[in-house]
């Protein structure tokens, strides 16, 4: 008996109270739609007397009758008409929107990717075909620069960045690692001779990065101590394309990115040097956002979940011995 009573209660607002507006029009059409409280109340798992109530108070607050009720049938008056028409609409709309903006459904929409010029080209762009065949209703902004952008200010979704992230309020999923290495055209070793200690290469042009977060030295590790070859001034650029381009150029060595020189190194047009004195240090790649895990739009996590799941994680291993010089 207790439980029927609690059922049927639904009193009106207290003053200053917020009224459930979606709840009456949803109500309302039920009622409207099934010609009965009845029915309405077992769609609804409640008592026939608090759908009664709710149709009433929604009623009482537009100050019109919109049902006429009788002993045998519900009818419906002008304004109780005009408001199921209406209201079926607004229900659909709203329904349809909680379903573009939760996680139900195919993920759709713009996401938009900021990344280095290596990783984009070279992890993301072979990607995105089989990304955009599992999720055919996305759609991808891809900017790639090699400066760190302001997710926010640069409208970023997600960001793929290498190396150790600065503390910030983003939060970063783990892709994988990489090594690096340090690498030379064959035709540059031929005219220049090919560096057998990392002190020979006081001798080489090294081409490094002229951003302000750049490393200025190469490390190595010799007889179990780690040593620093600093960089020099020959040639410092922003782009690990154009780093890359000038290495096949034969203007100088570069340490890049196992996984930015592996299809040169596969082919031949690039050598690894030194690997030897390799410290074997491995860095991060990761996809960086702003927002808790919890509660990104669904678009923004099956990106994520999908480059984590296909983001080769092969390129934290030792090159083959003919690889190197």
């Amino acid at each position: 008996m207790m439980e029927k009573r609690a059922r049927d209660a639904l009193p009106a607002p207290a003053p200053g109270q917020e009224i459930n507006r979606f709840t009456e029009l949803q109500t309302f059409v039920q009622v409207a739609q099934l010609g009965s409280f009845s029915a309405a109340a077992r769609q609804r798992e409640v008592s026939p007397s608090a759908v009664s109530k709710i149709v009433a108070r929604l009623e009482a607050r537009l100050g019109v009758q919109l049902l006429r009720r009788s002993t045998r049938r519900l009818e419906l008056t002008e304004e109780g008409q005009q408001l199921l028409e209406q209201g079926r609409t607004l229900l659909a709309d709203w329904m349809a929107l909680e379903s573009a903006v939760t996680r139900c459904g195919q993920p759709s929409g713009l996401v938009r990717i900021n990344a280095s010029s290596s990783i984009g080209q070279r992890l993301l762009v072979p990607l995105v075909p089989a990304l955009l065949r599992q999720h055919p209703e996305l759609q991808l902004d891809l900017s790639f620069t090699d400066q760190v952008v302001d997710l926010i200010a640069a409208r970023a979704d997600i960001a793929l960045r290498w190396g150790r992230l600065p503390s910030s309020e983003m939060v970063a999923r783990l892709l994988g690692h990489t090594r690096q290495v340090i690498v030379a055209s064959p035709a540059y070793l031929r005219q220049q001779g090919t560096p057998a200690r990392p002190k020979d290469l006081q001798r080489h042009v090294r081409i490094g990065w002229n951003y302000p977060r750049a490393v200025p030295h190469w490390p190595f590790a010799v007889q179990g101590h780690k040593q620093a070859v600093s960089m020099g001034e020959v040639l410092r650029v922003n782009d690990g394309e154009t780093m890359r381009a000038l290495v096949l150029a034969g203007a100088g060595l570069a340490r890049l990115s196992l996984y930015h020189a592996w299809e040169d190194l596969q082919s031949g047009r690039l050598r690894v040097v030194l690997e030897d004195f390799n410290t074997g240090d491995l860095e991060p790649i990761h996809a960086v956002y702003v927002g808790k895990p919890g509660q990104l739009p669904a678009r923004t996590r099956a990106v994520l979940d999908f480059l984590k799941a296909h983001v080769d994680l092969g390129y934290a291993q030792a090159v083959p011995a003919g690889w190197c010089t």
